[in-house]
């Protein structure tokens, strides 16, 4: 692989695993998780609606693109938000985030009937091995209902990985545009009926929260995006995604520096544990 393959995948990872701890600073300065989600996915939506010119693809992909929007656009990122809502650690988050590749192995077998090896049914059990020593560790007993949205978030992306199987046909910016749209719209009606105060609380975001919001949209919703979709022009799905497995080291990495996070010996063992499984079964074809 080409140094500049390289590099783009050096970033791709470094995007996703920022994208933890800068959202804890979001809502950390006061912006509700739901908003947050919702004006996230508005900022992708202005930005694609000149690529996407508002075309509605045909009949065949709806019910597809449909599910897929809601479970990406909806749910996996009001479940980010509302895990790092409810946890005051981070890097346990990230690496539950993980468990949406052997989520998304399970959901093909039952949806796409797919098959399962032997190989990688074990390693499906290591890695919720891996999460359940850190659902031990004594320093997260206060934040088991942010590691639930964690466990969430997966199995919506999980879902969503394979709905977006069927979407393939379909052109990159309409089926984010639409992603942005149904996240936007659905979350935040649901942000104004149960946050409530919608309008003043957005006039009331300070600028370096815009920043980190419009870093998420730009860089990791959109940027990382595109450019893993560049990278399957020239290597298979089975190539570029286990460098997915390393995007924890760099949002744990980042924890450490913006919020002091120390890991525990627990969470280094589960966190292992659960980064070797989920790298193994990228590489299982």
């Amino acid at each position: 692989m080409p140094l500049k393959h390289l590099l783009i995948l050096l970033f791709i990872a470094i995007a996703h695993g920022s994208a933890f701890p800068f959202t804890k600073l979001v809502l950390n300065d006061s912006v509700p998780p739901i908003l947050m989600a919702s004006l996230r996915m508005g900022l992708v939506l202005a930005i694609l609606i000149p690529f996407w010119k508002f075309k509605i693809p045909e009949k065949k992909y709806l019910p597809s693109l449909i599910a897929f929007s809601i479970s990406m656009g909806v749910l996996v990122y009001v479940f980010m938000t509302l895990s790092l809502y409810y946890s005051s650690f981070i890097s346990p988050i990230i690496v539950g985030s993980q468990l949406a590749i052997p989520f998304g192995i399970l959901a093909s077998a039952f949806m796409l009937k797919e098959n399962i090896s032997a190989k990688k049914w074990f390693l499906i059990f290591t890695a919720f091995i891996g999460v359940l020593i850190i659902f031990f560790d004594p320093k997260l007993v206060d934040n088991f209902l942010g590691l639930f949205f964690a466990s969430l978030m997966a199995l919506a992306f999980a879902f969503a990985q394979v709905f977006s199987r069927q979407l393939r046909d379909l052109d990159i910016s309409l089926t984010n545009a639409f992603t942005g749209l149904f996240g936007f719209v659905i979350l935040l009606i649901v942000s104004n009926l149960i946050e409530r105060n919608t309008v003043s609380t957005i006039q009331s975001i300070s600028l370096n929260s815009w920043i980190l919001i419009s870093y998420q949209a730009i860089v990791v919703s959109l940027g990382a995006h595109l450019l893993m979709f560049y990278l399957y022009k020239f290597y298979t799905v089975g190539q570029i995604f286990p460098s997915y497995s390393l995007f924890p080291i760099f949002g744990i990495a980042l924890s450490y520096l913006i919020f002091g996070e120390v890991p525990t010996v627990l969470f280094l063992l589960g966190g292992i544990i659960v980064i070797t499984s989920v790298f193994l079964l990228h590489k299982i074809r």
